[in-house]
């Protein structure tokens, strides 16, 4: 058996909650964590909403937290285009996310600035029925004409009531096969994604296990950053995936409640 983990990341949609409904048992582990001083951070992929949504969001399941306790794609690409000291932004993602970018200059994509002939870079998130072909078109524009393409997610597809539905990958890779140009990742399965995430909460050789329900962008993302991956069968988990993707968890949990019987009994 792995080490116990000394600190925790935990996905949310999928994970904590799935849809409107919270995973049964899910504040319960979290309230455990928090009287046990366990050291962990909320992250999730979503580029849908702000963390200020995604914490209010979280209390209506009864898990209390701070925004700054949520780390998200937006704070990566923060961190990723302040870096390449890129200024003029086409953003091609839901609006209410934009607020936790900072001081960028959006023109194009949901902008309400019409697009320019080249931006510093074209950022992708999960658009989704928002999508239409003039702003593929855009988005491909952009990017022939040197902007950096910046994915905030790969992931392939997420839960959507009682089916899958195309998340942000997808689009991702239309753009990359359309350009010829590979996209810079700042969201999940991203190892900077993960170190950053992580940073601070375990010390020395502690273990910091990710806690989620996508075997790419959770598990396998988290043992390539260091960490320890485990994986719940909630949310988009699929039996047959696990099968046949070639990725071994290091553990297997019905539901992220197990994670209260885990810290329990290594009390």
């Amino acid at each position: 058996m792995p080490p116990d983990p000394s600190a925790y990341l935990f996905d949310l949609d999928g994970t904590l909650y799935v849809g409107s409904e919270a995973v049964p048992g899910a504040a319960a582990t979290i309230d455990r964590l928090r009287k046990r001083r366990v050291p962990f951070r909320f992250v999730s992929n979503t580029t849908s909403r702000s963390r200020a949504a995604l914490s209010e969001q979280l209390r209506t399941f009864g898990i209390q937290t701070a925004p700054d306790e949520i780390h998200t794609p937006m704070v990566a690409a923060r961190t990723l285009l302040a870096a390449r000291d890129c200024r003029i932004i086409a953003p091609f993602t839901p609006r209410p996310a934009l607020t936790d970018l900072g001081a960028f200059t959006f023109a194009g994509g949901v902008s309400d600035r019409p697009a320019v002939p080249r931006p510093d870079a074209v950022l992708i998130g999960d658009l989704g029925a928002e999508w239409s072909y003039d702003l593929l078109q855009e988005a491909f524009d952009s990017v022939l004409g040197g902007a950096l393409l910046v994915a905030l997610s790969r992931d392939r597809y997420f839960q959507r009531g009682d089916r899958l539905a195309l998340d942000a990958g997808p689009f991702v890779a239309a753009i990359e096969y359309a350009a010829g140009r590979d996209a810079v990742l700042a969201g999940k399965p991203s190892t900077a994604f993960f170190r950053a995430a992580g940073a601070g909460l375990a010390d020395g050789d502690g273990t910091i296990a990710m806690v989620g329900d996508d075997l790419w962008s959770d598990t396998r993302g988290a043992q390539l950053a260091g960490h320890a991956g485990w994986l719940v069968r909630t949310g988009k988990f699929r039996e047959d995936a696990l099968a046949t993707s070639g990725i071994v968890p290091d553990r297997v949990l019905n539901s992220v409640a197990d994670v209260a019987a885990e810290i329990e009994a290594s009390a």
